[in-house]
């Protein structure tokens, strides 16, 4: 509220200055009084708290609290029998708190409405209890919100707020439909519980999911442009004006069942998914970004390139573990744990999973390259299956690299070119030759017709005209079939070979361009 508009409430109007403040203090009234309770004399606070019971409604809205005040309010509040504040209706709207605010146990039995508070220290409500609206529409956290094992019961709207620190609703129930709308930090919902669907929409956030427990359909989704109201202002950012990325990132699902969650335009890149469960039934929607593996490292020997694919976070920090390990890996932090490929390899297969069942077939094939490496660093798979997996991932990229199996295929013709020049070919085309016997008695004539060995060649066997006939044996050897060219025995068992595995690269060549553009 702008400091020189009037509230729509009878107010306190201390401190009034017609020059500098003609409006003064915007505390709401305390019954029977002209001051609100942050102005009321000494006397006439004590009688009006004295009077107060538990369950009572309040209503404070524009009220500055300190600590000691709030505590005496909610000390008034106070059940005998629980010993925890009980509220009714509890109207904050456009209050500010000084200082700590703490909400330990108590129960809002009525409308909550903290619309357009400014809470300048850290906030708590421990184990708070919300039956029914809670509303935070515009405060601002100039600090920590933290909502430990807070339950809200019927609340269908939580913010949009603004909160210079972290807003934590670990523990937290929310019992009804919800929509959460933070720009904040960092929010945390480690074990968290929705019985009913939800929405959490964000900006700037960091958020920790860890085994936060949902029953029906929950999104999480980046706000791209500022929150805005029913009456078109938008919520102001000041805490995050020299932040130009609004973006939101994952930090952890771990220990979530991702078989209700849609996650829309987040940055993945830094998510822990391992422990994760159902997580091919994850929804990816809008631009879902996942780290990339490192660019080339060069180093004395042997040169290293990544080829550029979708990475895990878990899988960074393996390899940054590992002795030997090139540079450009992330190293895990602090409590990220550590998940090797055995357990890597099921993460990846889901998300895979996941990609190919929203038809994003090139998303889908760079986890399937992952769960393939990581099935080929497992330790507990026989050697003679990692030395399979060795041999396909170094010929195609396990079906997925065109480039290396076009290498491999034009260094297997390169070399099958010049074998045959040294080897393969015959000396000369050999010619028929036709031997018979004439009878004296002028019986029949019999030829017997032969065709000579090839012989093995010898002096200059690198010539133009012997490498047409070597490459057009080759070429017919890509595409299986036989040249008819009088080859040595040597050729013979080099085009053998040739058109056993020329072939084979040629396949794995166009099933690695298949993966990539197939829709």
């Amino acid at each position: 509220m702008s400091t020189s508009e009037s509230p729509t409430w009878p107010h306190c109007a201390h401190g009034a200055d017609p020059a500098a403040d003609p409006v003064g203090c915007r505390g709401m009234h305390v019954p029977g009084h002209t001051a609100c309770l942050a102005h009321l004399a000494d006397a006439d606070r004590d009688v009006y708290l004295a009077d107060l019971t538990p369950g009572a409604s309040i209503d404070h809205r524009g009220t500055t609290f300190t600590e000691s005040l709030l505590n005496a309010l909610l000390d008034a509040l106070r059940d005998p029998a629980t010993g925890y504040p009980r509220l009714g209706d509890a109207r904050f709207g456009s209050a500010t708190f000084e200082g700590a605010t703490v909400f330990r146990l108590a129960t809002f039995e009525g409308d909550a409405g903290f619309t357009s508070a400014t809470f300048e220290g850290a906030v708590v409500f421990w184990s708070a209890t919300f039956k029914r609206t809670s509303g935070f529409w515009s405060a601002t956290f100039e600090g920590n919100a933290q909502f430990w094992s807070t339950t809200f019961v019927e609340a269908d709207r939580v913010g949009p707020l603004v909160c210079a620190g972290w807003v934590v609703l670990s523990g937290a129930k929310f019992g009804g439909p919800v929509t959460l709308s933070f720009a904040t930090r960092r929010l945390e919902c480690r074990r968290t519980r929705w019985s009913s669907t939800a929405e959490i929409r964000l900006r700037y956030a960091t958020v920790d999911f860890a085994h936060a427990v949902f029953e029906y359909p929950l999104t999480i989704a980046a706000e791209p442009d500022p929150f805005v109201f029913a009456d078109g202002r938008q919520l102001a950012e000041d805490p995050f004006s020299s932040t130009p990325d609004p973006g939101v990132r994952v930090a952890s699902l771990r220990g979530v069942d991702a078989a209700h969650l849609v996650l829309a335009d987040l940055d993945l890149s830094g998510c822990l998914f391992a422990g994760t469960v159902h997580l091919d039934q994850l929804r990816l929607e809008g631009s879902c970004t996942f780290d990339t593996a490192p660019p080339a490292v060069w180093r004395r020997w042997p040169p290293v390139r990544f080829t550029e694919r979708r990475v895990l976070a878990e899988e960074h920090h393996w390899r940054a573990s590992q002795p030997g390990t090139v540079r450009g890996w992330n190293v895990a932090v602090l409590g990220a744990g550590r998940a090797g490929p055995l357990q890597l390899a099921p993460v990846y297969r889901a998300l895979r999973k996941a990609f190919e069942d929203g038809k994003h077939e090139p998303g889908a094939a760079d986890f399937y390259y992952g769960e393939m490496e990581m099935r080929r660093h497992a330790d507990d798979i026989p050697r003679s299956e990692r030395w399979l997996l060795t041999a396909y991932w170094a010929l195609s990229g396990y079906g997925l690299r065109a480039s290396r199996a076009l290498a491999w295929l034009g260094a297997a013709m390169l070399l099958t070119i010049v074998l045959l020049m040294a080897f393969g070919l015959a000396q000369d085309t050999p010619k028929q030759t036709a031997t018979g016997t004439v009878p004296a008695d002028g019986g029949k004539v019999t030829f017997e017709i032969d065709k000579d060995d090839p012989r093995n060649p010898t002096g200059n066997r690198f010539t133009g005209e012997r490498f047409e006939k070597a490459l057009n044996v080759t070429l017919n050897s890509v595409v299986f079939r036989s040249s008819g060219q009088d080859l040595t025995t040597a050729g013979t068992y080099i085009e053998m070979t040739s058109r056993l595995t020329e072939p084979v690269l040629l396949g794995l060549a166009v099933l690695a361009v298949r993966n990539r553009v197939k829709r």
